[in-house]
């Protein structure tokens, strides 16, 4: 399933449901290859419509699944039906994914005390989790700013290899790109 804009970006859901891609996720870690992951729903769909720069980010993104009902939906009506495979369900079963393979984690966005919060959470939910590194932005975050780059920074001394995003939309998914392609 795809969706085409104007300008010749397009978005393709590639992963058909959670475990095709926790599936992509597991291979990609075993080979030490970075990606980022979106989560489309409808919100998105209507911003990907309105925004160049979104549009952009959204199409180089690697695994993308589908966060929302009315996204599946419009699978069928297609013929190239998906499952919903909400980002917030996936968030354990990726961490789950990076303790299995031994691989420490970052947690980016939200607030100092949401983060360690969820730092906490996880790692009990989790057997053998590392957080290696929580950081929450300062407000306006800008995903093509400074604190970006110090981000991107602190996530490389860190050693984290999987990161999970709590930026909003658009922010989160400029900054997955971003960071992607500095950290490999």
């Amino acid at each position: 399933m795809h969706f085409s804009f104007p300008d010749g970006n397009a978005v393709r859901i590639n992963c058909r449901d959670s475990a095709a891609l926790l599936g992509a996720v597991r291979q990609r870690l075993q080979d030490g290859q970075g990606f980022a992951i979106a989560t489309i729903n409808v919100d998105h769909l209507q911003r990907l419509a309105e925004d160049a720069r979104f549009r952009s980010a959204y199409a180089a993104h690697d695994l993308i699944c589908a966060d929302g009902n009315p996204i599946v939906w419009l699978s069928r009506i297609a013929g190239r039906p998906v499952a919903l495979a909400p980002g917030s369900d996936l968030v354990l079963p990726l961490a789950a994914e990076a303790a299995r393979a031994g691989l420490p984690v970052a947690l980016i966005g939200s607030s100092d005390e949401s983060l360690e919060l969820a730092a906490q959470s996880m790692t009990r939910a989790v057997p053998g989790l590392r957080v290696a590194l929580t950081h929450a932005p300062g407000f306006p975050f800008d995903p093509a700013g400074e604190e970006a780059d110090q981000i991107i920074a602190k996530i490389r001394q860190s050693g984290a290899r999987l990161c999970f995003l709590a930026l909003g939309a658009p922010r989160q998914e400029l900054f997955a790109i971003r960071a992607r392609d500095a950290l490999g």
